[in-house]
């Protein structure tokens, strides 16, 4: 039972190891083959293939998720 996650522009993803700032999650900038994620410790960007973010996903929240607790 292999759950295929939705991947959008803007969600926050929890990764399998951090990032040597010391931060787990990454915001999505570009989506397709390649990811574009952005450190949200640090702001660093990488180019990371689909498969690499797919494999090392601990946790997704979306983009509205991360909004609606943003806003209160």
């Amino acid at each position: 039972m292999n759950e295929r996650l939705n991947y959008e522009v803007g969600d926050i993803v929890k990764l399998k190891k951090p990032h040597p700032c010391g931060s787990q999650e990454w915001e999505i900038l570009r989506v397709g083959a390649d990811f574009r994620l952005k450190c949200m410790g640090c702001g660093h960007q990488i180019m990371t293939a689909r498969k690499l973010v797919e494999k090392n996903t601990r946790g997704l929240r979306k983009k509205s998720e991360t909004e609606a607790a943003d806003i209160k």
